[in-house]
């Protein structure tokens, strides 16, 4: 009976034994396990992830994008700064057209505004696409997942990164507005060319701005995101039209467009993008006008990672009538003459001190000549006499043009030409070098007086290469420093020649007018100043008063209808090799001082087109001209202060008595001197030129001079004072 029993046990009649309970037992903890290890863990994991998620605001996630350069007119683009990261312009949600949302959305996610940031259909159509090939299909990412990929998360290949995706995607569905995840997205995505968010896009393939976007140039754009480089239209226009196709259609199901816009949209052009400007930072001048910003952008406190993220608009003083007026004419004037010529053209407002034209070369990476330093020749003549002027010697001083001997060197005129006995203003019009060693050896303190007064006006103490300037290793400057032994850089010319036209008051030159972000929060705006007073007005006055003639004396180079002005000449000679290699003309009105330099790109021998010397009267001058009449153009004739007797405070002018006249025998003057027309004239007896020695202040007591000299950074030549 007992065996019969068991036997019906065992055939499964419902009677519980130990081993069936064992088996049972087992089963409900292996689906217990299975339940806590595939369900419990993952959701009790997700849900700790997603309470210890820190989901960033929006405003905290900031993206690299360009910053731009304008002219004055805070429209004329000059320059961009462009981070490593590529270009993007940062853009509010209501600056982009519907349209183009629309495309993104149709192409991206369709359900952007339903989905909880995450997409069960979105990964559907992945498999769908992955199973029958269809690649247009769309992918499994959401908007939301694919910006938190851009921006948080990155885009590492791993479960523990695409966990954060999903979770942190998860959440900012909850605390993020739509339209804030939408903008943030589409200033974030990269579209190929270099161009990230849709604003640089829109420049980079249709070259047009973002506003102007067509419905079926904004499906362009949208079609590339899937595979920017690989759908580009230019070099695969089949499946770049193919996805293009697939956004127009969904674009129609989600209304973003309609199906008669739909059935006669044709596929547009895209730019070339060889010719693509986007990328590029700068060119031409203004590349250097660029490098200037930047660093006084770093001078009053704006970042690299402020120029980097934050979109700056940065206005400039570039006006840009001036610039043109500089870069046109320096072109045209150089048209057919050597291909070595280069060219410096600053001009600085004197009322400002704002820099209204800057051409230092055409090679917007190149060397920038006007900022380079370069022997400055006769034009340095201006500084001695405001020297001069400032201890009471006045203009009708006069002074023997006759060679002079000073240590143990002769100096000369150019071609031995001279005036006799002269006034020192007559003896600057035509730039007797003779005159003015005389003039500077009245001087209290000789040729330190000369070097004080260039930096007072405005001269750089120090300079790259140049630890302090216009003096002899640190000691006083030899007496060349008045006929331009020394170097200054064209950019200070401009200063120091805006402080005269400015009655001697010095306002600190600079570049930046204001500086925005793209939220238009202005970081800096430029405070008008009283500027500073660095010589007596009338001292300022006087100078510019015996520069008045000198414009129509050099090769009639007065400005048009009338204008006054005041202006100088220089030349520097090429060592002993009889040709110059350094052309000035520096002039100014009351509204604008400009300074111009010709020179050569390897140092050679300064040529004019029918292979003679070149001199300050010649292509300086017509730059000269040609620039200040093209800024000048419509804008008021205004005189400069009548120069008036000296005197300072209403104190008796200081007595100068002029040596006794040694007797001299007149210099017959050559007869370039006597034809102002000619090349060179008179007004070009400049500098160093003439064989006019470098001049020590105490020749005894100076060291035998090096048997080369260097003039740009890497350029020698050889010492003519040996």
């Amino acid at each position: 009976m007992t065996r019969n029993k068991r036997s019906e046990n065992n055939d499964g009649d419902g009677v519980d034994t130990p081993r069936g309970s064992r088996r049972r037992r087992w089963i409900i903890w292996s689906l217990a396990v299975a339940f806590i290890l595939f369900i419990v863990a993952p959701v009790g994991a997700i849900f700790t992830a997603y309470v210890m998620a820190d989901v960033p605001e929006p405003e905290e996630l900031v993206n690299k994008q360009v910053s731009n350069i304008y002219a004055s007119d805070s429209t004329t683009e000059l320059a961009r700064i462009v981070p490593p990261e590529g270009n993007r312009e940062q853009v509010n949600l209501d600056q982009i057209p519907e349209s183009l949302r629309g495309a993104v959305l149709a192409a991206e996610d369709r359900e952007f505004y339903t989905n909880p940031g995450f997409s069960i259909t979105g990964f559907a159509r992945a498999v769908k696409g992955q199973i029958t090939g269809d690649e247009s299909a769309g992918g499994g990412s959401t908007i939301t997942q694919q910006y938190v990929k851009n921006a948080v998360v990155g885009n590492e290949r791993s479960y523990e990164r695409k966990l954060k995706e999903l979770v942190i995607s998860a959440k900012m569905a909850n605390e993020w507005s739509k339209n804030d995840v939408l903008e943030a997205y589409l200033n974030t995505i990269y579209f190929g060319r270099n161009s990230y968010g849709v604003a640089a896009a829109a420049e980079a393939y249709f070259g047009k701005p973002l506003a102007e976007l067509t419905p079926v140039e904004g499906a362009v754009l949208a079609a590339s995101i899937q595979r920017p480089s690989q759908l580009d239209p230019w070099t695969n226009r089949e499946e770049a039209e193919q996805r293009w196709n697939y956004v127009l259609d969904g674009m129609v199901a989600t209304g973003y467009l309609s199906q008669a816009e739909r059935d006669i949209a044709v596929y547009p052009q895209v730019v070339d993008p060889a010719l693509n400007q986007a990328y590029v930072e700068a060119t031409g001048a203004n590349g250097l006008i660029k490098n200037q910003v930047v660093a006084e952008l770093e001078r009053i406190g704006i970042t690299q990672e402020d120029l980097d993220t934050r979109g700056l608009r940065i206005t400039t003083t570039i006006d840009i009538r001036n610039q043109n007026a500089a870069v046109d004419n320096v072109n045209r004037i150089f048209d057919g003459e050597d291909e070595k010529l280069r060219s410096a053209v600053v001009s600085i407002e004197p009322s400002t001190g704002a820099v209204r034209a800057y051409y230092g070369g055409d090679d917007a990476a190149g060397w920038d000549y006007a900022n380079a330093p370069i022997q400055t020749g006769s034009t340095f003549k201006i500084y001695g006499l405001a020297a001069a002027l400032q201890q009471g010697i006045p203009l009708a001083t006069m002074y023997s043009s006759a060679p002079v001997t000073t240590g143990n060197v002769t100096v000369t005129n150019v071609g031995g030409g001279g005036c006799g006995y002269c006034t020192i203003a007559e003896a600057l019009k035509r730039s007797h070098n003779t005159s003015f060693i005389r003039l500077e050896q009245d001087l209290q303190n000789g040729s330190q007086d000369v070097a004080d007064m260039a930096h007072a006006l405005g001269m750089a103490r120090s300079l790259p290469g140049y630890p302090a300037t216009l003096t002899e290793n640190g000691d006083q400057p030899f007496d060349g420093i008045i006929l331009g032994q020394y170097e200054s850089r064209p950019f200070d010319q401009a200063i120091a020649l805006a402080t005269l036209a400015n009655e001697g008051v010095w306002h600190e030159p600079y570049f930046v007018e204001k500086v925005e972000t793209s939220n238009k929060e202005v970081l800096y705006e430029h405070t008008p100043t009283t500027g500073q007073r660095r010589v007596a007005a009338n001292v300022a006055n006087n100078v510019m008063s015996a520069m008045a003639p000198i414009a129509a004396w050099s090769n009639q180079n007065q400005l048009a209808g009338g204008r006054a002005s005041a202006a100088k000449t220089g030349t520097t000679q090429l060592g002993n090799t009889g040709f110059n290699k350094d052309a000035w003309m520096i002039g100014a009105t009351p509204q604008l001082a400009t300074a111009v330099w010709v020179g050569t790109v390897d140092n050679t021998p300064l040529r004019n087109y029918w292979g003679g010397n070149m001199y300050g009267a010649g292509l300086s001058a017509q730059i000269w001209k040609a620039t200040m009449d093209g800024a000048l153009e419509g804008k008021p004739l205004e005189s400069f202060p009548e120069a008036q007797p000296l005197g300072f405070n209403n104190a008796p002018a200081p007595q100068y008595v002029p040596p006794a006249p040694k007797p001299v025998t007149p210099v017959k003057s050559d007869p370039e001197d006597e034809d102002p027309d000619a090349e060179p004239s008179e007004d070009e007896a400049v500098g160093i030129d003439g064989g006019v020695p470098e001049i020590p202040a105490d020749p005894a007591q100076v060291p035998p001079p090096p048997e080369q000299v260097e003039i740009l950074p890497g350029i020698t030549i050889p010492n003519i004072f040996n």
